[in-house]
């Protein structure tokens, strides 16, 4: 039960019907002043066309609500124009974002591309834009795509996508030099979120596998796996709890009461943008920098 999702469905789907929200400063609903219309299925992959693309182009994310889930996401006719009028679309893929692939489908003029195939980080955890080479490979591919739409600003997209992967490069290294000053560090998840930002940060994952699996299934998490990860908890034998905050169950937030009861770090993750961040570097740099003071307490 995912209630803050569910709860934010109908206000997410009110606001799309409403007017499409756009990351890039247009949308694909109306008059767009020449710039090419992209959709993406979240204003994560939204932000990343925002900044390949620039002032060339009018993104419009479908999702761009924290509460709202794709798992469950219910399209709307304002999603169908978006997508009817889109040049390029973007999804995640991965079975993350299923309701994206008939959206995508009625967009018989644009473009395709798919975060997951383009990744093709060899894992079966979907979340890939919590993988810094991932999400430099889908901006490489949105350079491209977007140049062969409007080769006279080729250049401008190849030099946007060189410099985002440029900024990635970093926080990559940031990220991995977490686990450099911290070798061995254990760490617990309340959904496997962040999965790729804590291999990059070279922290073990100690998070009982039966947790892990029914949380992602959504079922009831087996006595034996919630006393094994609470357990960990208040023994300290790991250094933080990372929480999607975009998950809230009974079971999470007794976690999450346990880790402040016994003095272990809660260093909280989500899915999509929070509320007023626009900027994905910005974003991730924020998430990889409470990571780092949360090891460092």
């Amino acid at each position: 039960m995912r209630f803050p999702r569910l709860l934010g469905l109908a206000s997410a789907a009110t606001a799309l019907v409403l007017g499409l929200t756009a990351c890039g400063g247009g949308n694909t609903g109306s008059d767009t002043g020449g710039k090419i219309k992209v959709v993406a299925s979240t204003n994560v992959w939204g932000t990343v066309l925002a900044a390949i693309g620039g002032d060339q182009v009018a993104v419009t994310s479908i999702i761009n609500d924290a509460s709202a889930d794709p798992h469950s996401y219910e399209t709307t006719p304002a999603d169908a124009i978006a997508a009817q009028n889109a040049q390029l679309t973007l999804a995640n893929g991965g079975g993350y974002d299923d309701f994206f692939g008939k959206l995508a489908d009625q967009a018989t003029n644009a473009r395709k591309l798919t975060a997951t195939e383009i990744a093709a980080t060899g894992g079966e955890n979907e979340h890939v834009w919590y993988s810094f080479p991932a999400v430099a490979k889908v901006a490489g591919q949105i350079a491209t795509q977007l140049g062969q739409i409007k080769p006279d600003a080729a250049q401008t997209f190849t030099a946007n996508a060189a410099n985002f992967t440029a900024r990635l490069d970093q926080l990559t290294q940031r990220a991995a030099q977490i686990g450099a000053g911290h070798p061995d560090t254990k760490v617990l998840v309340t959904e496997p979120v962040a999965h790729y930002l804590i291999e990059t940060a070279q922290l073990t994952d100690a998070t009982p596998a039966k947790f892990s699996e029914a949380v992602e299934a959504e079922a009831d998490v087996p006595p034996a796996a919630l006393a094994e990860f609470t357990s960990l908890i208040n023994g300290k034998q790991v250094k933080a709890l990372i929480n999607n905050e975009q998950t809230v169950t009974p079971v999470t937030q007794q976690v999450v009461a346990e880790a402040n009861r016994a003095g272990v770090p809660v260093v909280g993750v989500t899915e999509t943008l929070p509320t007023g961040m626009t900027d994905y570097i910005a974003w991730m740099t924020s998430e990889v920098d409470d990571l780092a003071k949360a090891l460092n307490s």
